[in-house]
């Protein structure tokens, strides 16, 4: 092992003029019928690849595709990315069918300048995820220099992230990474305040790091999402059949506490669309939270907690959202979502407010329900946006100075 392992450093401060550039990028998108359902990781990757070309170079770009298992399968295969990406960029993309056969590299080796290969899905081979040495060596001869810019995978230590950078002096990060970490750490360092934080999804378990980091910055935090009513249930709300984790009802309560001490203002659903069970579209009523029956499910934010909220965004200067505020993925309970959207995209627009969205079910709900709407950051992560926003490192850029 050669171990030139040093700090990484931003593409634009690398001398990557005619280089082979290998670039670690995140196109695990949903394909069905090879058809491309979302294309908003591979568009955002388009900048560090062009910037490439711009410099002369031969671009050979790496990523996985779900999780096959290192069972090659049609399903898992990169090759209609190649087609969507020819159709972004306008231009030929040569396609390899398997990331580090003979072919593979006779093809890398050969590029031109102004050229780029995409290579089949490394997860067809199990040592990506085992971050073996052998096939990290390997991956590192179709490139002269190494940019990671798949911040989707940045808190999984594998082959294509970690492993591979024992074998370039050459290393670094691309525009993608780079706007990860402005918004979704330095940012949030110093930010214009008052700092407003909207919390959903399903469970606080998940939450509590990204939780117990923000409350320390920001002024007001509003929770959403199923996970509001571990909080309410800890409160004494009888919250029917809504989901709890019981588990954490502890949890919720020191939360609760913390935001106090803070001088943070902690706020809750004060009514909630319901139904006796989710696919009974006729039971769906709008009750408040001290109303709810034994045998209701809350599954959206009512209409009064979507006024109080857009209140309390609208006195906002910088706003983070991390999950949806309701079972989005059904119409009828997808109101409250796209109503915060809407009051977030309005007040970032009019008031130059710094609108922060992440996270992989905040992202798809807005796809799902406006794909059109602009924050100042969007972020292509899931786990990692998560963890960074919980203030935790991420394995593979551990060598990026962060601030």
């Amino acid at each position: 092992m050669r171990n030139y392992w040093r700090r990484m450093n931003f593409i634009k401060d690398i001398n990557i003029n005619n280089k082979r550039v290998l670039i670690r990028v995140d196109y695990n998108v949903p394909i069905q019928n090879g058809e491309i359902g979302n294309d908003f990781r591979i568009r955002q990757s388009l900048e560090t690849i062009n910037y490439c070309l711009s410099k002369n170079a031969s671009v050979v770009l790496m990523s996985h595709l779900g999780r096959p298992n290192g069972i090659t399968s049609e399903k898992n295969s990169l090759e209609s990315v190649s087609w969507h990406l020819e159709k972004l960029m306008k231009m030929n993309v040569m396609f390899a069918d398997d990331c580090i056969s003979d072919e593979a590299f006779n093809i890398s080796n050969d590029l031109k300048p102004k050229e780029v290969l995409l290579l089949e899905n490394l997860r067809f081979y199990n040592e990506e995820v085992t971050n073996d040495n052998n096939f990290s060596k390997k991956i590192s001869n179709h490139g002269d220099v190494f940019i990671n810019d798949a911040f989707g995978t940045a808190h999984r230590s594998h082959a294509s992230n970690i492993g591979v950078l024992n074998y370039f002096k050459m290393k670094g990060y691309g525009f993608l990474i780079n706007r990860e970490i402005q918004y979704l750490k330095n940012e949030l360092e110093n930010p214009n305040k008052p700092l407003l934080v909207i919390i959903g999804g399903a469970k606080i378990s998940t939450k509590i790091a990204l939780i117990n980091n923000l409350i320390d910055k920001s002024d007001i935090i509003l929770i959403g999402g199923a996970m509001s009513f571990t909080f309410q249930k800890a409160l004494g709300y009888n919250v029917g059949n809504s989901l709890v984790e019981d588990k954490e009802l502890l949890t919720a309560l020191e939360i609760i506490k913390k935001a106090k001490r803070k001088n943070v203002n902690l706020q809750f659903p004060v009514d909630v669309v319901c139904a006796k069970d989710v696919n009974d579209y006729s039971s769906i009523k709008v009750k408040s939270i001290d109303s709810l029956e034994n045998d209701d499910i809350g599954l959206d934010i009512g209409p009064e907690t979507c006024i109080n909220y857009q209140i309390l965004i609208e006195s906002a200067r910088t706003i983070v959202w991390n999950g949806p505020l309701g079972l989005f993925e059904i119409p009828y309970y997808s109101t409250g979502t796209q109503s915060i959207a809407t009051s977030i995209e309005q007040h970032g627009k009019k008031n130059d407010v710094t609108t922060i969205v992440g996270g992989g079910d905040t992202v798809s709900a807005i796809d799902d329900l406006n794909p059109d709407m602009k924050f100042t950051h969007i972020s292509t992560g899931g786990g990692s946006t998560l963890k960074l926003l919980s203030g935790e490192n991420l394995p593979a850029l551990k060598e990026v100075k962060m601030i």
